[in-house]
């Protein structure tokens, strides 16, 4: 049984390390880091704007991160929000064109990755793959909730 969580808790980590170091060395060019790349490649998925919320719920983040990655963006002239119903309070989150562009390559170059990085998997493998880290995420998601049953 402790081999089985050392095998996945050390391969969940070395994916989770090579995925930052790939997002950091592609979203270099841009003067970002790693962690941007969720969030542009969320908002590319919503080119009529999202709200901070949203944004926050799609990427599995809370507000404070939230708001420093936006900054970020922002700053960096990639994202801008827009009023809505003459409040910023409530305003949407786009992609400025220059972010769309910078956005469309890290997507491509993301989708590029994943390809590369199954290429060994069948059709059927890779279902089988998806679908078991589905269950693992619903299930480790319920432990923590609601703690790790005594028997």
């Amino acid at each position: 049984m402790v081999n089985r969580f050392n095998r996945f808790s050390l391969a969940i980590s070395e994916i989770s390390r090579y995925l930052h170091k790939i997002a950091s060395e592609e979203l270099a060019k841009y003067g970002l880091k790693g962690p941007h790349a969720v969030y542009l490649t969320a908002m590319y998925e919503y080119p009529e704007g999202i709200t901070v919320p949203q944004l926050c719920e799609v990427c599995g983040k809370d507000k404070s991160d939230a708001s420093r990655m936006i900054a970020i963006l922002e700053k960096k002239g990639l994202a801008e929000k827009q009023v809505v119903d003459g409040s910023l309070y409530r305003g949407i989150l786009v992609l400025t064109p220059e972010g769309r562009s910078a956005a469309e390559h890290i997507c491509y170059r993301a989708s590029l990755a994943v390809e590369l990085a199954g290429k060994d998997l069948t059709d059927e493998t890779r279902e089988i793959f998806y679908s078991s880290l589905d269950s693992i995420t619903r299930n480790l998601h319920t432990l923590s909730k609601e703690g790790i049953p005594e028997s």
